[in-house]
């Protein structure tokens, strides 16, 4: 039997999707680099991980969607990326800061406190949706579209069902089409969406098409942000120690939205495909097969990090995998950490303490997300 054949592990298997940071926990020290029919090869160490990352000539990404930097590599990729890392600098970050606030806020004042309230559907997916839309310059009306878009697709990859795939794919381009064509008809070009629909490269003006490719990891990254928020919030109510030390050090709080999501990641992988045959900790990897890198189990890697289990805000997270690394790394990572950021100071300003309202444990979102389906959470 051929090595790429064996079936080492079924990611799909209820015990796995029960505890999946714990499941991958115990196959980076059982079997670290393995085979499984609908992962293909998942890597499991912080160092195989960031093996692959640093050479994008054997690790390529690819992807069945048209995607703007996503699916590209070498210079193609690079020329894509310098076009729109502009959107994500330091600069357009403070100037969209305020309005990021202002729908934390207004989150904040549509719940009844004291009172109990869902900290996913509440506050963590009003918030990341909103921010998107208001970035991009769409009607906040359209962010409960795109909230349910990203549950429907989230859904169809689990169920790796292709009919609900196509139908979502198509829920998603018909949404980025209204606002194209909204754009048009209001001659709206100097937000974000405005100045995508004017973007050239090499002479030539984006289609409709190269901007539904360019958007559709922005969006979808979205439900990664608000899966994130709602982590974030869900230790905050349990950790009274931690919460505590946010509130009287808020200083702190860039700190904790890195190590927080690291301990307990939102996103479990990423894939990468072999342009050539590769060796990895002893297996063998045909060219053109699929790796799936495994986020979660490379950031919980007692290799790299000292108790990987503990939440050190003093910890160095030049390590940490979050948001990916080299070439490919998140395009969109300083709009999540404006959006974290703020969510967790809006929340500790707006109340005086913040509790679990449930002892039994909470329900976890299965592949490809690790969030949470929901938070009740008590705010006073």
């Amino acid at each position: 039997m051929s090595d790429h054949t064996l079936q080492d592990w079924n990611p799909q298997d209820p015990v796995v999707l029960a505890d999946q940071r714990h499941a991958y926990d115990e196959l980076r020290q059982r079997c670290p680099v393995a085979h499984s029919d609908a992962m293909h090869w998942s890597l499991f160490r912080h160092a195989d991980v960031v093996a692959v990352l640093d050479d994008p000539d054997t690790f390529i990404n690819a992807s069945r969607h048209h995607a703007i930097p996503n699916a590209m590599n070498g210079a193609q990729h690079a020329k894509h990326r310098e076009i729109l890392a502009g959107y994500f600098s330091d600069s357009e970050m403070a100037s969209i800061e305020p309005m990021c606030r202002e729908i934390a806020t207004n989150a904040m004042q549509a719940i009844e406190m004291p009172g109990t309230a869902d900290a996913v559907a509440d506050i963590a997916e009003p918030i990341a949706f909103r921010t998107m839309c208001s970035f991009l310059g769409w009607p906040q009306t359209t962010w409960e579209r795109i909230r349910d878009w990203s549950h429907a697709n989230q859904a169809a990859t689990f169920h790796r069902d292709r009919e609900a795939a196509r139908s979502s794919a198509e829920e998603y381009a018909a949404i980025v089409t209204e606002a194209l064509e909204d754009h048009r008809r209001q001659d709206i070009r100097d937000d974000v969406t405005g100045k995508l629909m004017m973007t050239e490269v090499n002479g030539h003006r984006w289609s409709d098409e190269d901007i539904i490719a360019t958007l559709r990891n922005w969006i979808a990254g979205h439900g990664t942000v608000a899966a994130a928020i709602g982590i974030v919030i869900a230790h905050l109510a349990e950790d009274q120690n931690l919460q505590r030390r946010l509130r009287e050090q808020p200083q702190l709080i860039p700190a904790a939205i890195d190590e927080l999501p690291r301990v307990d990641s939102p996103l479990v992988a990423n894939t990468r495909t072999t342009t050539r045959e590769a060796t990895i900790n002893g297996r063998t990897i045909p060219e053109g097969e699929q790796i799936s890198l495994m986020w979660i189990a490379a950031n919980r890697d007692p290799l790299a990090f000292d108790a990987p289990d503990e939440i050190r805000l003093d910890r160095d997270q030049r390590a940490n995998l979050l948001y990916g690394a080299g070439i490919h790394y998140c395009l969109g990572a300083p709009l999540a950490r404006l959006e974290l950021r703020v969510t967790v100071e809006m929340l500790l300003a707006h109340t005086a303490d913040l509790l679990l309202a449930t002892r039994v444990p909470l329900e976890r979102e299965t592949y490809p997300g690790n969030g949470f389906v929901a938070v009740p959470v008590r705010i006073c």
